[in-house]
């Protein structure tokens, strides 16, 4: 059975009229008969009525029209639906993210890529750090992931969209809380609560880095999957942590948060995906990140461990500063 058959059953089943019918098709009205007694023929029933002067459904033809009708409109639906996806309003977007530090972000995101293109669909992967985020990219596990600059993976496309800088968070009644800001090497005897060494934090990187710098190995007493988690044990009195501004938002009771002292430590966070992804949806998505996730004006600040410019794939993106600027060595990604 030949679409073709079916789509002229149902403009003469509509017409009653061969002639108003092979008009209404662009077609002449001897090879519309034919497609008749042929979908008849391969249907064992006759369909219409026919006399000189009108034509009629038969009960079969009755029957027929309703589901006929029913299959066309979802093969309509089919292909209107294709061609959206392939202008990116319909598909599956998978993203990676990391709790707390995309507090601010995401919604932003999510929220406009609802309004945009309602029939797209985010995938959220959360407690997703920027080191595995970039391989889950990497492998195309992951459409579009949250991570850190510098991003130097070939094929890797990356836009910077924010810079969160390193805070002390301790507990309320700790000696050091009334500061105004802390020296990151008088954290040198405190215990510390980090994220997990295996976990991808690039949190957890800074910190490390920032307390060598200073002179010391922080001592780890606890570990934790996210900064929600850490925060509240430090408030619990277990031990100190260095974390992002971006976390101001988690309240705790028996929390307070200090600036380091001296220059500020940041870091530049960004939207990564793989260059060669075919997925109109992801690309969709981008287009929309553009307007609710902005690359921000570049503070000015010495070249960092990639020397800044343009990546090894050609994305362009601000050089990020991990450590204490114009120090060398800054971790990566």
């Amino acid at each position: 059975m030949e679409l073709r058959h079916l789509i002229s059953f149902v403009a003469v089943a509509e017409e009653l009229h061969f002639g108003r019918a092979a008009k209404r098709l662009r077609m002449a009205q001897p090879p519309l008969s034919q497609q008749i007694r042929q979908l008849e023929k391969e249907l064992g029933v006759q369909l219409f009525e026919r006399s000189t002067r009108s034509v009629r459904l038969t009960s079969a033809g009755q029957s027929f029209l309703k589901p006929v009708r029913t299959v066309l409109d979802d093969l309509d639906i089919a292909v209107r639906v294709a061609k959206a996806a392939g202008e990116g309003e319909y598909g599956r977007v998978t993203v990676g993210f990391a709790g707390a530090s995309s507090h601010a972000t995401l919604p932003l995101l999510t929220r406009a890529v609802r309004a945009a293109h309602p029939g797209i669909e985010l995938v959220m992967k959360g407690q997703t750090y920027a080191t595995v985020a970039l391989d889950r990219v990497a492998d195309g596990s992951l459409d579009l992931g949250f991570v850190r600059l510098p991003v130097n993976r070939p094929g890797i496309a990356s836009r910077f969209i924010g810079e969160e800088e390193l805070l002390c968070a301790l507990p309320s009644d700790h000696p050091l809380a009334e500061r105004e800001r802390i020296a990151v090497a008088d954290l040198a005897a405190e215990p510390f609560v980090t994220f997990p060494a295996n976990a991808g934090s690039t949190l957890r990187d800074a910190t490390l880095r920032v307390c060598e710098e200073a002179g010391f190995r922080p001592r780890t007493v606890q570990e934790a999957p996210d900064s929600y988690t850490i925060l509240a044990l430090v408030a619990a009195g277990v031990g100190v942590t260095l974390t992002l501004s971006s976390c101001l938002h988690i309240q705790q009771t028996g929390l307070v948060h200090r600036p380091l002292d001296g220059p500020p430590v940041r870091l530049r966070s960004a939207l990564a995906w793989r260059r060669d992804n075919p997925s109109a949806a992801l690309r969709s998505v981008l287009a929309v990140a553009e307007e609710a996730l902005p690359t921000p004006p570049t503070p000015p600040g010495p070249p960092g461990p990639d020397g800044g410019g343009a990546a090894p794939d050609g994305a362009h993106h601000p050089t990020p500063v991990y450590g204490r600027p114009g120090r060398p060595g800054a971790p990566r990604d």
